[in-house]
């Protein structure tokens, strides 16, 4: 004996092919989303403006500008310091833009892998 639904109740195949559609949709528009942060720039200054480093959203540091008045043979360590200082915030605004864009893509759940 098969159980029977009641009228207007199917399997719900039709809803899964939405879904799936959806899915589908959205892991496209992450990859295009992906591919844009990546070749993005991101800069920031330390210092006073003594120090700027710009990164792509891939991560990697594509310039860094040391103004010569900060170059003090005395004193490296200030100017190791200020390097990674700069280096560090302009990563963090490169994950800050990535989380956000990406939220607001996914509706700010989180996706493993993303």
């Amino acid at each position: 004996m098969k159980a029977r639904l009641p009228q207007g109740y199917s399997n719900g195949g039709g809803n899964m092919n939405s879904v799936i559609k959806k899915a589908q949709k959205m892991q496209e528009e992450i990859s295009k989303l992906q591919a844009e942060l990546e070749v993005k720039e991101y800069s920031a200054s330390v210092g006073g403006g003594q120090v700027e480093a710009v990164v792509t959203g891939k991560k990697e540091v594509k310039s860094l500008n040391i103004k010569p008045e900060v170059v003090d043979p005395e004193d490296i360590e200030m100017l190791q310091d200020l390097v990674i200082s700069a280096i560090n915030e302009a990563m963090r605004e490169a994950d800050a833009d990535s989380d956000a864009r990406m939220g607001q893509l996914t509706g700010n759940i989180s996706i493993p892998g993303i």
